[in-house]
């Protein structure tokens, strides 16, 4: 048989077999979304769409070299090295610190030997997503906080928190992302909302809640001295997200959070891609 002829006849086989795999890979996905997205799907009642693939939302700001940092300094690079017009492809080099963007603090972060990201069990990256909403409060006070009230306020009108939940606050800060208002430093303090730490020993007390979210730059909020929420929630060995986007894109309950979290060993957490689906 010629060459050209032996090629082919390769290339189809493996065609052939790429098929296959994609048709098993694709209806093993679909069963796995089923099964993650049965809750967004039975909570209809809650005011939350139909889970679906073809409505997720993005709860990911876009990570740059400008992107506002906790303290201030730029904390992500990047370098092309090749270029397609001269290369024939493109790829860049980066350099980033774990907590910039919208990203995840492992419980390593604020403990001695915690969870690394790695570490995260797989089952808690698929999460029922509760909301929390506290915009109206958050537009009068920069340092309003999610209080015990708040969570006792959402279970009243939604019922129990759910197993593996992520707890996230809406303060409606994702809206002030390219502006001086997002670290709304003062020379002295940031100033934004983010948990009591009497809410986040609640949720550990009292629910079976494991991540917390935040659409800010930290955990606590902006002129925390001690940051206490960290502290509090991190070493029991659930973690954060903070700088989540999109939060009106979600009902109050129902909806799913898909967390793309990194896998770096030993991390402390880094950035991720976080999907909803309401």
């Amino acid at each position: 048989m010629c060459d050209i002829c032996v090629m082919n006849a390769v290339k189809d086989r493996m065609l052939s077999r790429r098929s296959l795999f994609k048709g098993a890979a694709m209806a093993g996905a679909a069963a796995a979304l089923a099964g993650a997205t049965g809750t967004a799907a039975s909570a209809a009642s809650h005011g939350g769409k139909t889970a679906s693939l073809d409505a997720p939302a993005d709860m990911t700001h876009a990570i740059h070299p400008d992107f506002p940092t906790y303290f201030g300094d730029p904390q992500y690079s990047e370098e092309q090295l090749f270029h397609f017009d001269k290369n024939g492809f493109n790829l860049k080099q980066f350099t980033v610190n774990e907590h910039t963007g919208t990203h995840i603090d492992a419980p390593l972060h604020f403990s001695a030997d915690g969870h690394s990201v790695d570490e995260i069990p797989i089952a808690q990256l698929v999460a029922p997503l509760c909301v929390i909403d506290i915009k109206a409060r958050a537009a009068e006070d920069a340092d309003a906080q999610v209080t015990p009230d708040d969570i006792k306020a959402w279970m009243s009108a939604n019922g129990d928190i759910p197993a593996n939940a992520c707890i996230a606050m809406n303060s409606g800060w994702d809206a002030k992302m390219g502006t001086d208002g997002f670290r709304n430093f003062d020379g002295t303090a940031m100033h934004f909302p983010g948990f009591h730490v009497e809410t986040v020993k609640m949720l550990m007390e009292e629910t079976p809640a494991t991540s917390i979210a935040v659409d800010t730059l930290s955990l606590d909020y902006g002129p925390s001295p001690d940051f206490a929420a960290h502290y509090a929630w991190l070493p029991s060995g659930r973690f954060g997200i903070e700088c989540i986007a999109n939060l009106d894109m979600m009902p109050a309950a129902g909806a799913t959070l898909i967390i793309g979290a990194p896998k770096h060993k030993g991390g402390t957490g880094g950035p991720a891609r976080l999907i909803g689906l309401a």
